[in-house]
């Protein structure tokens, strides 16, 4: 990989095409695949991605918001595309750009309803989200006959498919609730077909849920963070490759003398003559507060290098007094060997929250095939 002359997000195309042969391996032939692009295809590029997840053969995407849906549509991406929490302010951004609102509640169904019908929709596809336990989002299971007497009174929407959201699918010490969500979805399911008198398309399966139960990959699964580069084990992660690598350079090395402070508020006071590099990245680039004072590291040639001080804006200043390096040498934040998932748990935090936060100022580096 080219070395970083400034702060840069790599984005390794080759490690998501592994990622997605891999979590299909898992699935049986005929079972579609929807993948979540949201957040900006969780802080790399959802046009990159989705681009390269049409070429191997995804189904469908999911993003968060009808705007992220938008973005995509701009893009010439013409794949069905699910809002998972749409709002009824942007219907008219979702029926323009031909995005399909996942429906959770019976306020949501009524409202969605009526803006169809104002703009002469006929089965313009919805997707029912049922809650089994995440306590999120979603219609229950006493809801059911509500949502049949109702679709039954319009020909303005149809439902594409029902769905659950699996809360605890990477912890198997919780197998038996995440059993019990799935077989509250399953009983959903067949009462919701049996009076629909019609079968939409059934999933519950996130990444864990494709990896550690089979019985609830229903007609789809869906997968996110294992796309990226993530299976929430530490197995399942020797068969996975970050797809993002953030880098960064030294711009100054420094000799800090010993009882002189490192950056804001004297964050940092050298006990013995020490050496800090600054480099040009902060929690204005994904970097928190949380990290500094002794918490978390870059690596520079092949060496941790521990964040001294406060964490700047623009700026972190970093421990290399052991560590052979000069000005202009690059700095890997996080990437397949210094991944996302080890940073994270020096704040007790998850690979999710370091990646997704890489701010948009942060350059994007496409690694094609």
């Amino acid at each position: 990989m080219p070395k970083a002359s400034e702060t840069v997000l790599e984005i390794d195309l080759n490690a998501l095409a592994n990622n997605y042969r891999y979590i299909t391996s898992k699935i049986k032939s005929g079972t579609k695949v929807l993948a979540v692009v949201k957040a900006f295809g969780y802080g790399s590029d959802s046009v990159v991605i989705a681009r390269e997840l049409i070429d191997l053969g995804v189904d469908y995407f999911a993003v968060a918001y009808a705007n992220e849906g938008e973005t995509l549509r701009n893009a010439s991406v013409a794949t069905p595309i699910l809002v998972l929490h749409p709002l009824p302010f942007n219907f008219e951004i979702t029926v323009n750009r031909c995005l399909e609102p996942s429906i959770y509640s019976r306020k949501m169904l009524e409202e969605f309803i009526a803006f169809a019908e104002e703009k002469k929709q006929k089965n313009y596809p919805i997707h029912l989200k049922f809650n089994t336990g995440l306590n999120r989002l979603g219609f229950v299971e006493n809801d059911v006959d509500f949502i049949v007497e109702r679709l039954s009174k319009t020909e303005s929407v149809k439902v594409k498919s029902a769905f659950s959201h699996l809360a605890a699918s990477e912890d198997l010490k919780e197998k038996q609730f995440t059993l019990t969500q799935i077989e509250g979805f399953r009983r959903i399911s067949e009462e919701l077909i049996l009076k629909l008198g019609y079968k939409p398309l059934l999933h519950c399966a996130n990444t864990s849920g494709i990896i550690n139960f089979p019985e609830a990959h229903f007609d789809m699964v869906r997968t996110g963070i294992g796309l990226y580069g993530f299976g929430n084990d530490k197995e399942e992660n020797k068969h996975l490759k970050p797809v993002g690598t953030l880098k960064t350079v030294i711009s100054q090395i420094h000799k800090i003398e010993k009882g002189e402070s490192v950056g804001y508020n004297r964050g940092y006071i050298a006990e013995n003559t020490t050496r800090s590099a600054t480099l040009p990245i902060g929690h204005a680039d994904g970097i928190p507060r949380s990290y500094g004072k002794g918490k978390g590291w870059v690596t520079i040639n092949g060496e941790k290098a521990a964040i001294l001080g406060n964490v700047c804006m623009d700026m972190i200043m970093v421990d290399v007094t052991n560590i052979a390096c000069e000005e202009g040498d690059e700095a890997i934040v996080f990437g397949p060997s210094a991944t996302a998932d080890e940073l994270s748990a020096a704040i007790n935090s998850i690979s999710y929250e370091l990646i997704t936060a890489v701010s948009q100022r942060v350059k994007r580096v496409v690694l094609r095939k």
